[in-house]
């Protein structure tokens, strides 16, 4: 990728300056790289019945959930193996079409969120295999099927473990429609289901043996999933056998692209302007991710949203030997949407008691500065960085729907203070904030793993959810008690995911991480 052009640090000549020259190298390949695709010599076919147990509105009930797809036979280690011809078939029973019927529904569309976990040896990640339907007309008695297909993300395995696939969550999100085409109150349901403890091997759906590199000899087959720091050890400084964990990394799922694209701009605008214009250091990404609410035993999505973000200079500081350098970087960041640093508004649906629809619109909005902290050493080989997001944010909500009845949550309804996480230096950083945290890792020369600034990756935390305050109208209801009793609380799960940021301050964009109107181009998809 293009970089900004950052002056170093004024060293001493020669070793010294040919160190920063080196660890400014290692700073540039932090862009992911795909692996050619090799044609597969076979295919297998997956073909699954699963029980599953489905949380419908008027409670759980069993449900039989058919898997099909195409595998190949055998893939190399590097090479994306990517599943075709996939079907969701989802058999929910007669409870579910009384249930619909109940809300003045004739039909219904669905969309299919399975999750499927992919391991290796002792290795694993997760991928989401999406689908839809079309409009479904309810029985008079028995059954609904809804068969929803979809393309689904390819997994690249590393190593020569076999990659398995196994079958676990599954969302069925359900829009019913009256008979004259129109949406019912509630307009949507998210019905939950479970893999059932009887499931036949767990799941478990096919197993794809990968076979040798490109040379002709066996790879070391691959270890523990990566993505947390070591134990123990010097934060930031790899031990004695750092650069053998690069190998030790879970399976790499990607998300697939419509239309063979690079991305799709199911996002909002995303772009400097008059009202924030870009400096010299301009970069933008998009995140979402998934939020957990502990007290309704489920996680909000947050779609897509924008950052922009200023970088900071690196700055190397080097041992006295050369061997090695640490690097640390201060950016500043803005959430940007309407012009105004907050997201765009996003929904999240939740069985309020375990069987109460609750309905949510959200906004999360920063009330003061957005910081992103790097701090990493490198010994010109490997490079290993952690990276903080601190961001005061606060809550607001702007409707609210329970059991498809509207309340009236006003226009200030928002949590008192911002969404607090564990500061470990709280001398340094006062206040409240969320506190995300991203560690990125890289061999020189290979793909990054995990997290690094211009790249994207995962970052996580753990949120405290503030008490609401303004919530409810002078006439009516105060609503501040209800949902403060509903969601607030501490230890929720966070997990967001940036994209690959786009430069905007090249002279040139570059073409595979910006459009041509300075937009980030890749777009990525949330996971859990």
């Amino acid at each position: 990728m293009t970089l900004p052009r950052t002056a170093l640090r004024t060293v001493a000549r020669g070793r010294a300056r040919r160190a920063a020259v080196a660890a400014f190298v290692v700073l540039a390949a932090t862009v992911p790289m795909t692996a050619g695709a090799a044609g597969a010599p076979g295919t297998q076919a997956v073909d699954a019945a699963l029980p599953y147990v489905c949380a419908l509105p008027s409670g759980e009930q069993p449900a039989t959930v058919r898997i099909s797809a195409t595998l190949p036979d055998r893939a190399a280690a590097g090479e994306p193996v990517r599943p075709a011809d996939v079907t969701t078939t989802v058999e929910l029973p007669e409870r579910a079409v009384t249930d619909l019927t109940a809300l003045g529904a004739a039909g219904v569309r669905a969309a299919t969120r399975l999750t499927v976990g992919v391991a290796q040896g002792e290795a694993a990640a997760e991928a989401t295999w999406r689908g839809g339907t079309e409009p479904v007309p309810l029985p008079p008695s028995g059954p609904l099927t809804l068969a929803a297909t979809g393309d689904v993300p390819s997994v690249t395995g590393q190593g020569t473990h076999d990659l398995t696939f196994t079958a676990g969550s599954l969302t069925v999100d359900l829009a019913p429609s009256t008979a004259d085409g129109g949406a019912t109150d509630p307009a949507s349901l998210a019905v939950p289901c479970r893999l059932a403890d009887e499931a036949p091997d767990g799941g478990r759906l096919a197993a794809v043996p990968l076979g040798t590199d490109d040379a002709g000899g066996t790879e070391s087959p691959s270890g523990s999933p990566s993505g947390e720091p070591p134990a123990s050890g010097t934060p930031g400084q790899p031990g004695d056998d750092a650069p053998d964990r690069q190998g030790e990394r879970a399976p790499e799922v990607a998300e697939p692209l419509p239309g063979g694209g690079t991305a799709q701009r199911a996002a909002p605008a995303c772009e400097y302007d008059a009202e924030y214009p870009a400096g010299p250091m301009s970069l933008n990404a998009y995140i979402t991710g998934y939020a957990n609410v502990n007290k309704l035993d489920g996680a909000a999505l947050i779609p897509p949203f924008c950052t922009l973000i200023t970088q900071g200079e690196p700055q190397f500081e080097f041992l006295p030997d050369f061997s090695g350098a640490t690097i640390t970087q201060h950016s500043t960041a803005d959430l940007w949407y309407g012009q105004r640093k907050r997201t765009p508004p996003f929904q999240a649906t939740f069985l309020s008691f375990d069987f109460t629809p609750t309905k949510a619109t959200m906004v999360l909005e920063q009330t003061g500065p957005m910081t992103i902290d790097s701090n990493g050493f490198t010994d010109f080989v490997f490079t290993s960085t952690d990276t903080y997001v601190r961001a005061p944010i606060t809550l607001r909500v702007t409707a609210l729907e329970v059991n498809g009845t509207p309340l009236d949550v006003g226009t200030t309804c928002r949590t008192r203070t911002s969404l607090a996480s564990p500061e470990p230096e709280p001398e340094k950083y006062p206040g409240d904030h969320l506190i995300l945290h991203g560690r990125g890792e890289q061999n020189i020369g290979e793909p990054a793993t995990g997290y690094l600034l211009l790249s994207g990756g995962p970052l996580t935390g753990e949120v405290t959810i503030p008490a609401f305050t303004g919530c409810g109208t002078a006439d009516g209801e105060n609503l501040d008690r209800l949902l403060t009793a509903s969601v607030s609380g501490p230890g929720n799960y966070v997990k967001q995911i940036q994209g690959q940021a786009c430069f905007v301050s090249a002279e040139v964009l570059n073409p595979d991480e910006c459009t041509e109107d300075g937009q980030p181009k890749k777009i990525p998809v949330a996971e859990r």
